[in-house]
């Protein structure tokens, strides 16, 4: 910066020892007042050669030093993966034995004379069971029981006379066809059916396997009796078996289903009558016992409990054949849809009784809930049985009252995941005692309840159940559970 003043020739010269310019700058006004110093040469930077790049790494040895490195990484993170994989692989767990489809699939149990126009005399009632299989393929339904098809003076020798108010031949050919687009099975129940012989001859046996192949070759997927018919015997049904054996195919086997009938029912004695179980893929049997009215809560609890009791490694189909009271039915619906062994659910048992009749679209969410639960987990499909009695120390409940109805309980259990079912048939609140829960997992999640009502993380110190319900809890295991 130059600042220059117009002044008199004498004012402002610089003239001074060290300057030695009195003849240039000591004349002149113009002199700098900032003398910057000189700035340093600039030196740009230049690429390392190889020697140099190696001596500031530290020469060769760093190069080998680091391959090793990396090695010695690899080497340990693929050991770790492989005992990882080892442990997985040795730890003990249960092996998954191969379940027909008459073990996995949800049985329906449907009267086609209940669709009858009752304002009319028109036939044709098959015709609107097959407009509701999307409805019940919708609740996860995958086998129909048709009952009370055939004519009630149908004889075995002949099973191609339907009941006329119920819809003809064709339609019921339509019927089975539709079921199979729609993804479910059609078994076709002939209890009601007879010979009216005691036994039935060698020559009319014949004539019964032209029936069943008859239907076979229609596709459907079995046949339903009672081993209350006295005219089956072991070699009948050896000789129906090898018929529908022949039908079999992979994936599409075709069974003999057995309807036990509860010899409490009044005036029938089948001590004579019954049939071998292993002539049979499937036996239907009874949870509640049939009774002409509905039964009491510690009725219904005390037909649960010896059902628990006594279950075993077996298969079963359960259903419920007498009345019960409404307010248990939600009750008697957990319980079949989480026992080991496959339910058999009536027409109209799918829906409850919902708590607003404004939203009768929730007339059927429990069954839906149990549904889903059942077929997406291991557990309610393999899983063992451990029925947790209430006059053990290893379950009780905060109740002293001896004449109320205690509650039940059992475990299914496959791996590391249990499901605890929790019942209470009384009229009664009880809260779980905390002494039973040391022995379970003590946190897990609600899958449902009866109420619909009870949902997210819980423990199992918290939990009070309420009169009539039914909880189907997912527990938590850690290292230290059981």
């Amino acid at each position: 910066m130059l600042l220059k003043v117009d002044a008199d020739s004498g004012y402002g010269s610089m003239v001074g020892p060290g300057l030695g310019l009195a003849g240039s700058l000591g004349a002149s006004e113009t002199l700098p007042l900032l003398i910057p110093e000189d700035e340093p040469e600039l030196n740009f930077l230049k690429p390392m050669t190889r020697e140099e790049l190696e001596a500031a790494a530290g020469g060769p040895g760093w190069k080998k030093f680091r391959s090793r490195l990396v090695l010695l990484f690899w080497l340990g993170w693929l050991t770790i993966l492989c005992i990882a994989i080892t442990v997985i692989v040795q730890s003990p767990r249960p092996v998954a034995g191969h379940l027909q489809w008459w073990q996995k699939d949800l049985f329906y149990r449907i009267q086609p004379a209940l669709f009858l126009d009752v304002e009319s005399t028109r036939s044709g009632a098959i015709s609107r069971v097959s407009e509701r299989l999307p409805y019940l393929k919708s609740l996860g339904v995958g086998v129909m029981i048709l009952e009370g098809l055939f004519r009630s003076d149908v004889s075995l020798l002949n099973l191609t006379l339907i009941d006329h108010k119920l819809g003809t031949l064709p339609e019921v050919h339509q019927f089975v066809t539709d079921s199979h687009t729609a993804g479910m099975r059609v078994i076709l129940h002939l209890c009601k059916a007879s010979t009216n012989q005691t036994e039935i001859s060698s020559s009319a046996s014949d004539y019964v396997q032209d029936s069943l192949r008859y239907w076979l070759e229609q596709g459907v997927s079995g046949f339903e009796i009672c081993n209350a018919d006295t005219e089956f015997s072991e070699k009948t049904l050896k000789r129906w078996r090898e018929v529908v054996k022949e039908f079999d195919t992979v994936g599409n086997e075709r069974i003999m289903m057995m309807r036990e009938i509860n010899d409490s029912v009044p005036g029938l004695d089948i001590s004579e009558s019954t049939i071998n179980s292993s002539l049979v893929e499937l036996v239907s049997r009874s949870l509640i016992p049939p009774s002409s009215h509905p039964l009491s809560a510690p009725e219904v609890a005390e037909a649960m409990e010896t059902k628990l009791k006594t279950l075993h490694g077996e298969w079963p189909s359960w259903r419920v054949d007498g009345p019960v009271a409404r307010k248990l039915q939600k009750v008697i619906m957990v319980l079949m849809m989480t026992l080991p062994g496959t339910p058999s659910i009536r027409y109209g048992d799918e829906i409850s009784q919902a708590p607003n009749p404004y939203y009768p679209k929730h007339s059927t969410a429990l069954f839906h809930a149990l549904s889903h639960a059942r077929s997406h987990e291991e557990a309610l499909l393999y899983g063992t049985f451990t029925f947790l009695t209430s006059n053990t120390t290893s379950l009780s409940f905060g109740s002293t009252n001896s004449t109320t109805t205690l509650p039940l309980a059992f475990l299914r259990s496959w791996g590391c995941i249990h499901f605890l079912v929790l019942f209470n048939l009384g009229s009664e609140s009880y809260a779980l005692d905390s002494n039973w829960t040391l022995s379970l997992p003590e946190s897990g999640m609600f899958v449902t309840s009866t109420g619909l009502d009870r949902l997210g993380p819980v423990t199992l110190q918290s939990i009070t159940l309420q009169p009539h319900e039914a909880i189907v809890i997912k527990l938590f295991q850690t290292d230290h559970d059981f």
